[in-house]
């Protein structure tokens, strides 16, 4: 069993009147096996902690840890994190003109299994990661994300994280943009790693909608940089009913 334990974590970003704090001291635990949902009004720093803790150079962490399987993540660099086992999905995935899915694919698979997967059966996994999330087959030779809708790209990134498995999946706002039929699909795919037990998952979303497919374990409320509230299920449908306020006017 995997553990992403982070520790009261603080992070500032520069800004043209000095650093502005951002995090201000978050703990949190995500297990193999768990699903917590990380649920906040806009502004109240969930995307900053995703980018912290995958490593993105904007954020500079002023305190506190951030451990996967014992192992200091923030002294890793970006590639060194995702291939112990971290993985991020964001919430506006970048073009990488050039690039094939297939090769991005298999480059990914191949640094983080140690070894190239055999062609044939790379095929094969291909084929079938991309048919249970609708994905055109044509799309596994065009560049990564390039001329993608927004909800091709989120399903791209969810064809990601079944192919790399990781141990610990960080989804910003992966429900962001998607109508009801993708917002479909791609939480059947989330729902696939989760059912194997061996992925973490802290799903980041303003809204309760993919909750209704991605059933958490957790719930937490963010706001102003930490977690202000914590419980199961039940909270995010009383975030449905009556919204944030209870809960930032802290």
């Amino acid at each position: 069993m995997s553990e992403l334990e982070i520790k009261g974590l603080q992070v500032q970003v520069s800004t043209d009147d000095g650093p502005k704090d951002i995090l201000r001291g978050v703990d949190l635990v995500v297990k193999s096996g768990e699903t917590h949902a990380l649920m906040g009004p806009n502004g109240s720093g969930k995307s900053t902690l995703a980018y912290a803790i995958a490593g993105h150079p904007k954020y500079n962490i002023t305190g506190g840890t951030v451990t996967l399987d014992g192992q200091d993540v923030l002294a890793m660099s970006v590639d060194e994190r995702a291939r112990t086992g971290l993985f991020l999905a964001m919430q506006y995935p970048v073009e990488v003109p050039g690039v094939s899915v297939s090769n991005f694919l298999r480059t990914s698979a191949t640094a983080i299994r140690g070894e190239a997967p055999n062609l044939r059966t790379w095929i094969k996994e291909m084929k079938e990661a991309m048919a249970a999330l609708q994905i055109d087959p044509a799309f596994a030779e065009r560049s990564v994300n390039e001329g993608f809708s927004g909800g091709e790209r989120k399903r791209t990134e969810i064809l990601q994280l079944e192919i790399l498995k990781p141990k610990i999946a960080i989804l910003d706002e992966t429900d962001s943009g998607l109508d009801v039929d993708a917002l479909r699909v791609v939480s059947e795919g989330i729902n696939r790693v989760r059912e194997t037990g061996e992925t973490g998952v802290l799903l980041i979303t303003h809204f309760t909608r993919i909750l209704n497919y991605v059933k958490p374990d957790f719930v937490h409320v963010f706001f102003e940089g930490r977690i202000v509230r914590e419980g199961g299920p039940e909270l995010a449908a009383e975030i449905e009913a009556n919204g944030y306020a209870e809960y930032v006017a802290v």
